[in-house]
């Protein structure tokens, strides 16, 4: 006769069942937005002392390489030229910038289900990067990343609750031509997700090429204007303290169509900023405020991202490493910097140096992600996926991150402190004339759901129930959850007549 299932595992199945069931909206005990900012790496007379240093440097050493359209517009808002070329910016003038910035900024998704309120200290944790690898897991090595890895990275984050947003994580290496790369990306981003998309332009003719075909997506370009869902990510900065000049002309172009820019200031501590990280923080806050004051003197109240993004440097050996405990640091001291100013920003975290999805990838992407959250950043850039100091884009590492990431978020969160939750009428109940135990307590069943995360993809058996389960690999776990995704058709895809209009207007890669 064979053996009968016993309650316990019987239950236990139900319940496991029942866990790994979508959870409902409104009882999910994380989301997009949950305000952080309880970590914070700056004092107050230090947050004071970046701030005169940053004052100083604007107005004593100023920025080099400025395009002459910035030139024009930027002195005739109060900037002055030197006779060295570099524009400076009285102390005056930036004080002035920053009252009249933008304290709330929202990105819009593209079918308005996965806006993000960027204000205060609100968390949003996505992607970023332009990695040229892509990481197979199953083979251990590294190739060109293609078009077709980023759709389907587009397609994962699009299904991936923790993952808020996307900016282009890779680059089309596939396709050769700049022009046809950069409205690919485009194209397969918004194809692939229907969260908000971030990403970056070569030249300013293929912006305005991009333009048209996001006016065809939309709708119309009313539609667009009304609800921008891709920003510009713009590296306008050359650090130090340089303007990059076609990244300006590129931006000026993009605040004209009405889209979103990022600010993105990335220096290196230790070799294009300096090495101390308050050093750092002074130089990338300093050249965000450039950039800020440039926006607002063509288009007073455009929504710019405040993206400070210094990154750290192994001075042993001069190699970028992102996934080092000065780059947490460096990512929360920026957040506190965005605070202390009011502005929707940005900053890097969640890069792992190792090269796969290993126990070194696990700690330097949790240790950077938690911090960046704790400290309530805003943006969450390079979140997920990122792997060899942003060289290398790993998809299996994308869906891990969900994971990842929503414990990170549940921290985020915090510990909510009532009436009910300290929990002395329960306590009384349990240890008086009660089972002696909370199991099946009405408090803890009506808690399952809202107060605690379960991860999709970790193991929390015991060794006998792995060991029954036949010893899971949670790569092989990553391998198969993303397959699951990918193997159904994107539900972001255009109508075919809109697909049909795009595709005869430009040249576009990827199969129907």
């Amino acid at each position: 006769m064979p053996a009968q299932p016993s309650r316990r595992a019987g239950g236990r199945t139900a319940r496991r069942t029942a866990r790994a069931a979508p959870l409902a909206e409104h009882l999910r005990p994380i989301r997009a937005g949950l305000p952080g900012g309880r970590y914070q790496p700056l004092s107050h007379e230090g947050i004071k002392r970046i701030h005169e240093a940053v004052l100083e440097v604007l107005e004593t050493i100023g920025l080099a390489d400025t395009p002459q359209s910035g030139i024009d517009y930027m002195t005739k808002a109060g900037a002055i030229l030197g006779d060295d070329g570099r524009l400076r910016f009285p102390r005056g003038l930036i004080e002035d910038t920053i009252a009249s910035a933008n304290r709330s900024i929202r990105l819009s998704s593209r079918n308005g289900k996965n806006d993000l309120e960027l204000s205060g200290s609100n968390v949003h944790f996505g992607t970023a990067g332009a990695a040229v690898h892509i990481v197979d897991v199953e083979g251990r090595n590294y190739r060109d990343s293609t078009l077709q890895d980023l759709f389907d990275a587009a397609r994962l984050t699009d299904k991936l609750n923790n993952i808020h947003f996307l900016q282009r994580p890779m680059v089309c290496r596939d396709i050769l031509d700049n022009r046809e790369m950069d409205l690919n990306t485009v194209y397969a981003c918004c194809a692939g997700t229907t969260k908000h998309v971030g990403t970056s332009f070569t030249e300013v003719d293929f912006a305005r090429d991009a333009f048209k075909m996001l006016h065809m997506i939309a709708g119309g370009e009313d539609k667009w204007r009304a609800r921008p869902f891709v920003s510009n990510s713009n590296c306008f900065v050359v650090p130090p303290m340089k303007f990059a000049t076609e990244s300006c002309l590129i931006m000026e172009e993009c605040i004209h169509q009405g889209m979103p820019v990022l600010l993105l200031s990335a220096g290196q501590a230790g070799a294009t900023a300096p090495a101390p990280i308050a050093g750092a923080i002074v130089q990338a806050v300093a050249e965000c405020l450039a950039g800020l004051f440039y926006v607002q003197s063509i288009k007073p109240g455009h929504p710019a991202i405040f993206g400070t993004w210094p990154f750290v440097s192994d001075l042993r050996t001069g190699a970028m490493s992102g996934g080092s405990g000065e780059q947490a640091l460096l990512t929360a001291g920026c957040a506190q910097m965005h605070h202390f100013y009011n502005f929707p920003g940005g900053a890097a975290a969640g890069i792992a140096d190792a090269k796969i999805p290993d126990m070194q990838a696990g700690w330097e992407q949790a240790t950077s992600n938690v911090m960046a959250g704790l400290s309530g950043l805003n943006m969450v850039y390079e979140a997920a996926g990122m792997h060899a100091s942003l060289l290398g884009f790993c998809l299996e590492s994308l869906v891990l991150g969900d994971d990842l990431l929503g414990q990170a978020m549940r921290c985020v969160r915090g510990i909510e402190v009532t009436e009910d939750t300290v929990s002395t009428e329960v306590i009384r109940q349990t240890c008086m004339g009660g089972p002696g135990h909370f199991l099946g307590s009405n408090q803890t069943l009506s808690l399952m759901q809202t107060e605690y995360v379960y991860p999709e993809l970790s193991d929390r058996t015991s060794p006998k129930e792995w060991d029954e389960l036949g010893r899971p690999d949670l790569i092989q776990k990553a391998i198969a959850r993303k397959d699951a995704i990918l193997s159904q058709p994107s539900s972001a895809r255009f109508a075919p007549d809109v697909d049909r209009a795009i595709r005869d207007a430009f040249k576009i890669h990827l199969n129907t």
